[in-house]
């Protein structure tokens, strides 16, 4: 077997799903969850019809490249939502359809790294874990960057020594951030831009909360368009991730795109029609859908704002926590255990969250995950209401 998956960590999930063995959580009290990204909010019907209407098209096997009016209407909505002005993103040799952005960023991570030479992933702390899996299993090694109140919860990228971006092959960033909700300013992405010049390596930034923010006048910026800004008019070293799990309420559709740097494209391409991921013809179809409408987008994002404004002032009095700028997580300091008080809360509330600690690793003498929480604001608005109103109780008898 690959000796790398020994370096392998459990799963945050496999990890709650431990922690919470053996408690029983008060059977009067339905319980709440809100430990996974899963958007819950109903799929546009439209995007559904299509998924039926060519259901009929299972009876073939789809192309790697997918179809073209596929990337077209993936093209068009990054042009439409980042600016990036018409004709700037060509479909035939800058976008890829993928099977959601999970799978794509472990298989882009595969086929980036140079084995030959040592590697290092840079990546954020806390992260999303299949950016420190694929590094692994890539053969590379993890390179933590903190991201904690200090930073606004950003990647301290001045921070890094000049001798570690030597030995980088690829920074992967978050923007909105998982799971603090920060968004990386268009000034941060184009130093970003300057050192993977500088030192020779490609930046993949996981863009697939850009959809979500709360302060409709600011909208996150994407790489694409510190790239554009920056005179790198065909998105050298850049690549994006983008998915419909999030935007549009569809997570069991696995649907996204990679778009970016058109060398990096023809390679990814090759390595992708050896990994057999396809996407299935009625799947590109309902994406497409999806991709050419923005008013369900629009409103998917008013009923997360709606939450954090309900939500937020409520858990205000007895937790340190603030709405973030994008996303649909709340990041609150527990002021103390964070994994005593996840396990607690469902003892006493059969409320369901994730303890900060487990996306987080130990670095730079700290684990900036710790005496927090993810609160994902999935559930319907009244079960998001409910839920506060337990996490508010159970925090003010602590």
């Amino acid at each position: 077997m690959n000796p790398h998956l020994a370096a392998l960590h459990a799963y945050p999930f496999q990890k709650l799903a431990a922690l919470k063995a053996g408690v029983t959580p008060p059977a009067g009290l339905a319980h709440i969850a809100m430990s996974i990204g899963e958007p819950q909010h109903a799929p546009p019907a439209f995007v559904l019809d299509a998924l039926r209407m060519h259901l009929g098209e299972l009876g073939s096997y789809p192309s790697t490249i997918g179809l073209l009016a596929l990337r077209a209407a993936a093209s068009r909505w990054l042009e439409r939502r980042f600016g990036l002005g018409h004709g700037k993103v060509d479909a035939q040799t800058m976008v890829l359809p993928v099977n959601g952005t999970r799978e794509a960023l472990f298989a882009f991570v595969q086929a980036c790294i140079d084995p030959r030479r040592p590697a290092l992933v840079a990546m954020p702390n806390p992260f999303y874990q299949i950016y420190e899996g694929a590094a692994l299993l890539a053969g590379a090694s993890p390179y933590f960057m903190n991201t904690t109140a200090a930073t606004g919860y950003l990647p301290d990228l001045d921070a890094v020594p000049a001798a570690v971006w030597d030995t980088v092959q690829l920074l992967v960033l978050c923007s909105p951030g998982n799971p603090t909700g920060a968004v990386l300013p268009s000034a941060y992405l184009e130093r970003a831009l300057a050192l993977a010049e500088r030192h020779d390596f490609v930046v993949a930034a996981d863009e697939c909360y850009a959809d979500l923010w709360l302060d409709e006048a600011q909208p996150p910026p994407s790489l694409l368009a510190a790239a554009l800004a920056t005179g790198r008019d065909r998105y050298q070293r850049c690549v994006v991730f983008h998915s419909l799990s999030k935007r549009s309420s569809v997570p069991g559709l696995r649907s996204g795109f990679v778009a970016g740097d058109p060398q990096l494209m023809q390679a990814f391409l090759q390595y992708r029609t050896y990994h057999g991921c396809a996407m299935p013809v009625p799947t590109q179809h309902a994406s497409l859908a999806a991709w050419n409408d923005d008013a369900h987008a629009a409103t998917n994002r008013a009923l997360y704002r709606e939450k954090f404004d309900l939500v937020v002032p409520i858990l205000a009095p007895v937790l340190d926590v603030t709405a973030p700028a994008g996303g649909f997580y709340l990041w609150p300091d527990v002021r103390g255990d964070d994994v005593r008080f996840t396990r607690e809360l469902f003892a006493e509330q059969n409320v369901t969250i994730l303890p900060g600690s487990y996306l987080a690793r130990d670095a730079h003498g700290a684990n900036p995950g710790a005496g927090r929480v993810r609160i994902s604001l999935v559930p319907d608005i009244a079960a998001c209401v409910e839920a506060a109103r337990r996490i508010r109780a159970f925090a003010a008898r602590r």
